[in-house]
């Protein structure tokens, strides 16, 4: 274990402070077929073309893994949750929160660039309205510097109060005037203009389609990060920072059958696939892992699909986890902004 709490071998070090120092090296157009993902709507960009995220061809999307020891750490993190032999009950349960894991994959041309090979959860949403939100009352974890800390919360001083920070938003908006639609995004800048008195309306224009409020796409999200908060109730083992929720749903009134066609088409190849130059790591089936997350109450199966249509559809899940440490407490920081986040949705649905 290094000093800063991560667990990682001297080889997996040295290998991706030697591999990851050249970001960029790599043409665009040579990358085995890789293309910008287009639903990313916060996160760092680096690596090709400093496009951030890639979207590989057999559906699934590649983050490349951030310089050590941010890199390793998120690595080590996703390869202990889905490791084929994990018996912690905590963490089989919490891969339901998680993207997919699928291991490393670099590049034919550059073998050397790691990248984190994970589920694209917006494949099943034909018109996908994407949220993420970062969780917790501090963006900087304990072995930041000084510096650091002052400046992650020079970014948003209300963090510490607030709990959550909205980072980015993609809302399919419907135009009056010619009966069409078209996206309209918020980046970062906009959250951090958000106070206590104007967070809520942050939270309500993610949710608004410029003609009704999606209230029955409010509450199911509701009841998956209850899910979450549930999980974090009842763990001690892992504290997050700087971590997020990715929050989606569907902002199309298509019909479910359309859907289900899109799904099928987009299935990602877990097994070796022409476009992959090298993947490692099979990800785990012993969690309840899928597109509409397993048997819970709040989750949308495919008969409440039919029911309520499929543009209630939703997923809420975990990302970035550059910065998860271990401990013996319960992670009361996270909790704090998962239940005022909580408080916020709940507070829009009551209007």
């Amino acid at each position: 274990m290094t000093a800063d709490g991560q667990i990682v071998s001297k080889f997996t070090l040295v290998k991706l402070e030697n591999g990851n120092k050249n970001h960029g090296s790599v043409k665009q157009g040579l990358l085995d077929g890789c293309v910008p993902f287009s639903h990313q709507v916060a996160g760092h960009k680096c690596g090709i073309n400093n496009t951030g995220v890639l979207k590989h061809p057999d559906g699934t999307i590649l983050k490349q893994l951030q310089p050590p020891p941010r890199g390793p750490r998120e690595m080590h993190f996703y390869t202990q949750v889905y490791a084929k032999d994990c018996t912690d009950t905590r963490l089989l349960e919490l891969q339901q929160y998680l993207p997919k894991f699928y291991g490393t994959w670099a590049p034919r041309e550059s073998p050397h660039e790691l990248y984190l090979k994970l589920e694209d959860v917006t494949t099943r949403f034909l018109r996908p309205c994407i949220m993420d939100v970062k969780i917790g009352r501090r963006s900087y974890d304990p072995f930041a510097s000084k510096e650091k800390r002052e400046e992650q919360i020079n970014k948003y001083p209300l963090m510490e109060e607030i709990g959550f920070l909205l980072l980015g938003m993609r809302v399919r908006q419907r135009l009056c005037t010619n009966h069409s639609d078209s996206y309209i995004t918020h980046d970062q800048f906009y959250g951090r203009s958000l106070g206590k008195d104007t967070i809520k309306n942050g939270l309500t224009r993610f949710f608004h389609n410029g003609q009704d409020l999606r209230r029955r796409a409010i509450s199911l999200i509701i009841s998956k990060i209850r899910r979450i908060l549930r999980w974090f109730e009842t763990q001690t083992q892992l504290h997050f920072y700087a971590s997020s929720l990715l929050l989606v749903y569907e902002g199309s009134s298509h019909t479910l059958d359309e859907q289900k066609h899109k799904q099928t088409q987009h299935q990602p190849q877990n097994n070796s696939s022409s476009h992959q130059s090298r993947s490692t790591h099979t990800p785990n089936t012993n969690g309840t892992l899928g597109g509409a997350g397993g048997d819970d109450d709040g989750d949308v199966g495919i008969e409440d699909k039919k029911q309520f249509g499929q543009e209630e559809a939703v997923e809420v899940r975990m990302i970035d986890f550059a910065h998860v440490f271990p401990s013996d407490t319960a992670d009361q920081s996270y909790m704090y902004g998962l239940r005022n986040l909580l408080a916020a949705l709940e507070l829009i649905l009551k209007e």
